[in-house]
């Protein structure tokens, strides 16, 4: 019975909620993917369109699979040739649109000079 316990892994605790925040959304990648998911749900190339070239396909397929492990992206796949994937956020991912649309908006106020587009409102 001691060997049970001792073997059952235990579940990480965070010492501040902005750690667990960028522990699932952290990186240079998933806010973005998050974003471009923001209006309704997207094929994979209409994801990679809208943040290509700064991300490769393998990349941005890694991104993908991990949100949707975290419980922040749904996929779901078409039983036809050639296969068709959608993305839509899940949402608890919905949750972070305010968030992200201030961090987009920070940006745009501190950095325009240096931005291609404005933020959507």
């Amino acid at each position: 019975m001691n060997e049970t316990i001792e073997s059952t892994p235990k579940k990480y605790k965070y010492s501040w909620g902005i750690e667990a925040t960028l522990d699932v959304i952290g990186g240079k990648w998933k806010p973005l993917v998050i974003y471009q998911l923001r209006d309704g749900t997207l094929r994979f190339s209409q994801i990679a369109d809208r943040v290509t070239p700064r991300i490769t396909q393998r990349m941005l397929t890694k991104e993908l699979r991990e949100l949707e492990k975290d419980g922040l992206v749904t996929r779901k796949v078409y039983p036809q040739v050639p296969p068709k994937v959608e993305y839509s956020l899940t949402e608890t991912a919905q949750s972070l649109i305010p968030i992200l649309d201030q961090l987009c908006n920070w940006g745009y106020d501190h950095m325009n000079e240096d931005i291609e587009f404005k933020c959507e409102e």
